[in-house]
């Protein structure tokens, strides 16, 4: 069976590889390894060694044995184009995608450079999403190297949220994700912000979904913007 996610916008996770590094200003509170390091160190657990990067290739063939159609998030607990990750491992990867042809799989990835340089090596199915992280408008320039990538569905995860984003690159983008951060330490996120990048995806056209304000209470912020939820999916994106 695949493992149930509380993600607003997948169903499930499906993790090849867990572990990472930190790379930009988003990475400072990761939830990942938050959980993961809770069991360094505790025999037999699947997170003994923490947040280190680990290849679990007795995972790749998972989704072939799954029966219920869903939308799937690949490596939550890690980034599928981490330098660490061999490139013929990525590929297996995408070839069981291809394979598990009645799943949508939503790969995200901070990456991009090393998304873009596999992408001709690399099988893009009709069920494959691909998106890339962008927190702030430093990190802009991910987008460039995401809309050279043939991918059914191009994606932008805005989470954690750290800046406003304007004249946000929207040209090949179908869906845009926004969150604020949540727990110890969390960062502000200002409605202006969120409400400035909804109005950016109505005018160009790009599905646009609010996950959450964040914060210390998270379920108490809720997810709520002008008094409605805003779970927009691509338009081609059936189940």
């Amino acid at each position: 069976m695949s493992k149930g996610s509380s993600i607003e916008w997948t169903d499930s996770t499906w993790n090849p590889v867990t572990g990472c590094t930190k790379v930009s200003p988003g990475c400072d509170h990761c939830y990942a390894e938050t959980f993961a390091e809770r069991f360094r160190g505790v025999p037999g657990h699947p997170f003994e060694r923490g947040f280190d990067l680990t290849l679990r290739a007795e995972r790749i063939v998972q989704p072939l044995e799954w029966k219920k159609p869903q939308r799937v998030f690949v490596n939550s607990m890690s980034d599928l184009f981490h330098r660490d990750v061999p490139d013929e491992y990525i590929i297996a990867v995408f070839n069981v995608m291809k394979l598990a042809a009645e799943h949508q799989f939503q790969v995200l990835t901070k990456r991009a450079e090393r998304l873009e340089r596999l992408s001709s090596r690399l099988t893009f199915g009709p069920n494959v999403w691909i998106g890339v992280s962008v927190e702030s408008p430093s990190y802009y320039w991910r987008i460039k190297h995401l809309e050279r990538v043939p991918a059914a569905v191009r994606f932008l995860s805005c989470e954690p949220l750290l800046d406003g984003l304007p004249r946000l690159p929207l040209h090949g983008i179908h869906w845009v994700i926004v969150g604020g951060e949540s727990g110890h330490g969390a960062r502000p996120m200002h409605e202006e912000w969120v409400r400035d990048i909804r109005e950016q995806c109505e005018t160009n056209d790009v599905a646009f979904f609010f996950k959450q304000w964040g914060g210390r209470q998270k379920k108490k912020a809720g997810r709520l913007l002008g008094g409605r939820t805003y779970d927009e999916m691509p338009a081609f994106a059936s189940r």
